[in-house]
């Protein structure tokens, strides 16, 4: 035996259907497409998510829900972030700028400052919002909280 005289297993290779190619091949006529109906006709395509007729899927699903259109996205940035700032970058003051040069916002994010973690910096933070404990935390240490 050698690569000259390998051949596929009995049974395993099938010659594909010519399909419309005349009465004499048996699948002339209407080339197995049937007679009439939208599946037989030429440039018919099935709608997306048809089910033969059955009510699909995304109409037996219940809705449910909105979408706020006038939510505003913050990202979030917390005084324990701004705090590793301090420490690995010395920076003076925090406003968009930094953060953009840092990967923490995009230069399209609306920034809010969150109150988690601790701050023992004096600084200057300017930002789109502050929470509560972030503005208190920041002013405890004497700096000052700047709203755009």
């Amino acid at each position: 035996m050698d690569l000259s005289n390998l051949k596929p297993a009995d049974g395993s290779v099938k010659n594909k259907k010519r399909i419309g190619r005349g009465e004499g091949s048996g699948r002339g006529g209407t080339a197995t497409k049937g007679h009439k109906g939208a599946q037989s006709r030429s440039g018919y395509k099935r709608k997306i998510g048809f089910e033969g007729g059955q009510m699909p899927l995304y109409r037996r699903v219940p809705k449910f829900g909105f979408k706020n259109i006038n939510r505003v996205e913050y990202k979030g940035i917390n005084i324990g972030l701004i705090q590793k700032l301090v420490d690995d970058k010395k920076v003076k003051a925090i406003n968009q700028e930094i953060l953009i040069e840092n990967n923490l916002v995009g230069k399209n994010d609306l920034v809010k400052i969150l109150g988690h973690g601790e701050l023992k910096a004096k600084l200057e933070v300017t930002a789109h919002a502050f929470s509560k404990s972030a503005k208190e935390a920041i002013e405890a240490q004497g700096g000052t909280a700047i709203k755009i």
